[in-house]
Protein backbone atom coordinates (compact mmCIF):
# COMPACT_ATOMS: atom_id res chain seq x y z
CA UNK A 1 0.00 0.00 0.00
CA UNK A 2 1.20 3.46 -1.15
CA UNK A 3 1.88 5.95 1.44
CA UNK A 4 -1.01 8.33 3.24
CA UNK A 5 -1.00 11.87 2.08
CA UNK A 6 0.04 14.22 4.63
CA UNK A 7 -3.36 16.20 5.40
CA UNK A 8 -3.29 20.27 5.99
CA UNK A 9 -6.65 21.40 7.82
CA UNK A 10 -6.39 25.29 7.31
CA UNK A 11 -9.36 27.29 9.02
CA UNK A 12 -10.42 30.18 9.39
CA UNK A 13 -11.38 32.65 12.27
CA UNK A 14 -14.33 34.85 12.67
CA UNK A 15 -17.59 33.19 11.76
CA UNK A 16 -16.31 29.98 11.09
CA UNK A 17 -14.63 28.58 14.52
CA UNK A 18 -16.07 31.74 16.79
CA UNK A 19 -19.52 32.84 16.62
CA UNK A 20 -18.61 36.45 15.68
CA UNK A 21 -15.56 38.68 14.53
CA UNK A 22 -13.22 38.84 17.08
CA UNK A 23 -11.69 42.22 16.42
CA UNK A 24 -13.86 44.59 17.33
CA UNK A 25 -14.80 42.95 20.42
CA UNK A 26 -11.31 42.66 21.08
CA UNK A 27 -11.03 46.17 21.30
CA UNK A 28 -13.88 47.11 23.27
CA UNK A 29 -13.58 44.97 26.06
CA UNK A 30 -9.62 46.52 25.98
CA UNK A 31 -10.86 50.32 26.00
CA UNK A 32 -13.56 49.19 28.50
CA UNK A 33 -10.44 48.49 31.20
CA UNK A 34 -10.68 52.10 31.38
CA UNK A 35 -14.37 52.97 30.03
CA UNK A 36 -13.65 56.73 29.56
CA UNK A 37 -11.13 55.66 26.52
CA UNK A 38 -14.38 54.55 24.82
CA UNK A 39 -14.48 57.57 23.40
CA UNK A 40 -11.68 56.89 21.66
CA UNK A 41 -14.11 54.91 19.08
CA UNK A 42 -15.17 58.23 17.64
CA UNK A 43 -11.64 59.03 16.25
CA UNK A 44 -12.29 56.15 13.86
CA UNK A 45 -15.82 57.55 12.32
CA UNK A 46 -14.07 59.30 9.17
CA UNK A 47 -12.38 56.41 8.35
CA UNK A 48 -15.78 54.27 8.70
CA UNK A 49 -17.68 56.65 6.21
CA UNK A 50 -14.32 56.26 3.72
CA UNK A 51 -15.22 52.80 3.78
CA UNK A 52 -18.55 53.09 3.33
CA UNK A 53 -18.62 55.65 0.55
CA UNK A 54 -14.83 55.15 -1.53
CA UNK A 55 -13.97 51.43 -1.88
CA UNK A 56 -14.30 49.80 1.09
CA UNK A 57 -11.12 49.39 2.28
CA UNK A 58 -11.04 46.83 4.94
CA UNK A 59 -7.69 46.87 5.87
CA UNK A 60 -7.35 50.81 6.01
CA UNK A 61 -10.22 50.96 8.03
CA UNK A 62 -9.05 48.11 10.79
CA UNK A 63 -5.59 49.79 10.43
CA UNK A 64 -7.24 52.71 11.75
CA UNK A 65 -9.20 51.26 14.39
CA UNK A 66 -6.22 49.88 16.11
CA UNK A 67 -3.96 53.17 15.54
CA UNK A 68 -6.76 54.93 17.15
CA UNK A 69 -7.97 52.87 19.55
CA UNK A 70 -5.02 50.91 20.93
CA UNK A 71 -1.80 52.74 19.69
CA UNK A 72 0.52 53.42 21.86
CA UNK A 73 -0.01 49.98 23.91
CA UNK A 74 3.20 48.01 24.61
CA UNK A 75 4.11 44.46 23.75
CA UNK A 76 3.44 43.74 27.61
CA UNK A 77 0.21 45.38 27.85
CA UNK A 78 -0.84 43.14 24.36
CA UNK A 79 0.32 40.17 26.21
CA UNK A 80 -1.13 40.73 29.55
CA UNK A 81 -4.49 41.76 28.24
CA UNK A 82 -4.34 38.41 25.72
CA UNK A 83 -3.83 36.53 28.58
CA UNK A 84 -6.92 37.99 30.55
CA UNK A 85 -9.28 38.03 27.78
CA UNK A 86 -8.78 35.23 25.40
CA UNK A 87 -9.92 32.88 27.88
CA UNK A 88 -12.97 34.46 28.18
CA UNK A 89 -13.32 34.03 24.53
CA UNK A 90 -12.69 30.55 24.52
CA UNK A 91 -15.50 30.38 27.26
CA UNK A 92 -17.80 32.39 25.12
CA UNK A 93 -17.46 32.34 21.43
CA UNK A 94 -16.36 29.19 20.05
CA UNK A 95 -19.07 27.64 17.86
CA UNK A 96 -19.15 23.32 19.16
CA UNK A 97 -19.13 21.97 16.19
CA UNK A 98 -15.96 23.65 14.50
CA UNK A 99 -14.15 22.61 18.17
CA UNK A 100 -15.21 19.11 17.46
CA UNK A 101 -13.79 19.54 13.98
CA UNK A 102 -10.13 20.77 14.95
CA UNK A 103 -10.13 17.92 17.51
CA UNK A 104 -10.88 15.55 14.63
CA UNK A 105 -8.06 16.52 12.87
CA UNK A 106 -5.83 17.19 15.93
CA UNK A 107 -6.64 13.44 16.65
CA UNK A 108 -5.47 12.17 13.01
CA UNK A 109 -2.78 14.09 13.27
CA UNK A 110 -2.94 16.32 10.47
CA UNK A 111 -1.42 19.92 10.33
CA UNK A 112 -3.57 22.52 12.08
CA UNK A 113 -3.17 25.97 10.64
CA UNK A 114 -5.35 28.91 11.12
CA UNK A 115 -5.46 31.67 8.32
CA UNK A 116 -7.50 34.72 9.42
CA UNK A 117 -8.16 38.57 8.47
CA UNK A 118 -7.96 39.37 12.21
CA UNK A 119 -4.74 40.72 13.44
CA UNK A 120 -1.71 39.37 15.06
CA UNK A 121 -1.93 41.00 18.14
CA UNK A 122 -3.86 38.38 19.67
CA UNK A 123 -4.44 35.75 16.28
CA UNK A 124 -1.64 33.96 17.28
CA UNK A 125 -1.95 33.72 21.04
CA UNK A 126 -5.61 32.27 20.51
CA UNK A 127 -4.01 29.66 17.68
CA UNK A 128 -1.68 28.41 20.47
CA UNK A 129 -4.47 28.06 22.87
CA UNK A 130 -6.57 25.78 20.18
CA UNK A 131 -3.91 23.40 19.44
CA UNK A 132 -2.73 24.96 16.22
CA UNK A 133 0.82 24.29 15.15
CA UNK A 134 0.63 27.92 12.53
CA UNK A 135 -0.95 30.70 12.40
CA UNK A 136 -0.84 33.24 9.13
CA UNK A 137 -2.84 36.61 10.00
CA UNK A 138 -2.92 40.16 9.37
CA UNK A 139 0.16 41.99 10.72
CA UNK A 140 0.38 45.13 12.74
CA UNK A 141 3.33 48.00 13.28
CA UNK A 142 5.02 48.51 16.30
CA UNK A 143 7.62 51.23 17.03
CA UNK A 144 9.96 50.82 20.07
CA UNK A 145 7.69 47.84 21.38
CA UNK A 146 4.58 50.12 21.01
CA UNK A 147 1.80 49.66 18.83
CA UNK A 148 1.42 51.84 16.10
CA UNK A 149 -1.88 50.25 14.41
CA UNK A 150 -0.34 50.28 10.64
CA UNK A 151 -0.57 46.63 8.50
CA UNK A 152 2.84 45.35 8.10
CA UNK A 153 1.12 42.89 5.35
CA UNK A 154 -1.77 43.20 3.04
CA UNK A 155 -5.03 42.21 5.25
CA UNK A 156 -5.60 38.48 5.02
CA UNK A 157 -8.86 38.36 3.23
CA UNK A 158 -10.25 37.13 -0.44
CA UNK A 159 -7.23 36.88 -2.69
CA UNK A 160 -4.48 37.52 -0.16
CA UNK A 161 -5.72 34.32 1.34
CA UNK A 162 -5.37 32.34 -1.64
CA UNK A 163 -1.81 33.62 -2.06
CA UNK A 164 -0.99 32.37 1.76
CA UNK A 165 -2.99 29.15 0.80
CA UNK A 166 -0.56 28.67 -2.54
CA UNK A 167 2.60 29.14 -0.53
CA UNK A 168 0.98 26.84 2.03
CA UNK A 169 1.31 24.28 -0.59
CA UNK A 170 4.44 24.95 -2.26
CA UNK A 171 6.21 24.57 1.37
CA UNK A 172 4.04 21.40 2.21
CA UNK A 173 4.73 19.11 -1.15
CA UNK A 174 1.85 17.11 -1.96
CA UNK A 175 -0.06 17.56 0.97
CA UNK A 176 -3.46 17.42 0.58
CA UNK A 177 -5.46 20.83 1.65
CA UNK A 178 -8.61 20.81 3.68
CA UNK A 179 -9.85 24.72 4.10
CA UNK A 180 -12.71 25.70 6.05
CA UNK A 181 -14.44 29.07 5.74
CA UNK A 182 -17.39 31.32 6.02
CA UNK A 183 -18.12 34.09 3.75
CA UNK A 184 -18.19 34.83 -0.17
CA UNK A 185 -14.95 36.20 0.44
CA UNK A 186 -13.14 33.03 1.71
CA UNK A 187 -14.46 30.78 -1.76
CA UNK A 188 -11.36 31.70 -3.57
CA UNK A 189 -9.36 29.98 -1.13
CA UNK A 190 -11.59 26.93 -0.70
CA UNK A 191 -11.45 26.56 -4.53
CA UNK A 192 -8.06 25.91 -3.93
CA UNK A 193 -8.09 23.41 -1.83
CA UNK A 194 -8.72 19.44 -2.04
CA UNK A 195 -11.73 20.07 0.23
CA UNK A 196 -13.39 23.13 0.62
CA UNK A 197 -15.77 23.47 3.28
CA UNK A 198 -18.38 27.03 3.97
CA UNK A 199 -19.80 27.28 7.12
CA UNK A 200 -22.82 28.93 8.29
CA UNK A 201 -22.72 31.42 5.49
CA UNK A 202 -25.09 33.51 4.09
CA UNK A 203 -27.42 32.11 1.09
CA UNK A 204 -25.92 33.52 -1.95
CA UNK A 205 -22.28 32.47 -0.18
CA UNK A 206 -24.23 28.87 -0.07
CA UNK A 207 -24.84 28.61 -4.05
CA UNK A 208 -21.82 30.08 -5.35
CA UNK A 209 -20.19 27.11 -3.23
CA UNK A 210 -22.29 24.66 -4.39
CA UNK A 211 -21.38 25.22 -8.03
CA UNK A 212 -18.09 25.28 -7.32
CA UNK A 213 -18.43 21.94 -5.82
CA UNK A 214 -17.56 23.06 -2.55
CA UNK A 215 -18.95 21.17 0.77
CA UNK A 216 -21.54 23.52 2.96
CA UNK A 217 -22.48 23.13 6.09
CA UNK A 218 -23.79 24.47 9.43
CA UNK A 219 -21.92 24.33 12.79
CA UNK A 220 -24.39 24.61 16.03
CA UNK A 221 -24.09 25.48 19.58
CA UNK A 222 -21.90 27.15 21.64
CA UNK A 223 -18.79 25.52 23.40
CA UNK A 224 -18.58 25.13 26.48
CA UNK A 225 -15.86 24.74 28.95
CA UNK A 226 -17.46 21.65 30.86
CA UNK A 227 -18.76 20.33 27.88
CA UNK A 228 -19.77 16.51 28.61
CA UNK A 229 -18.86 15.15 24.82
CA UNK A 230 -15.64 13.27 23.33
CA UNK A 231 -14.12 16.65 22.11
CA UNK A 232 -11.10 17.90 23.58
CA UNK A 233 -11.00 21.24 25.37
CA UNK A 234 -9.06 24.18 24.05
CA UNK A 235 -6.01 24.60 26.08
Amino acid sequence: MGRERRVVAVFDLDGTITRRDTLFPYVVARLAQRPWRLAKLLLVLPALCIYALAGRDRGRLKAKLIGATLGGETRADIAAWNDRYLPRLIARDLLRDAVAAIARHRLRGDTLVLMSASVDLYVPALGKRLGFQRTICTEVAWRDERLTGALTTPNRRGEEKSRCLAALRAEFGDAEFTAYGNSASDLPHLRLADHGVLVNASRAAFVQARHAGIECVQWRGTWRPDDSSNIDPPG
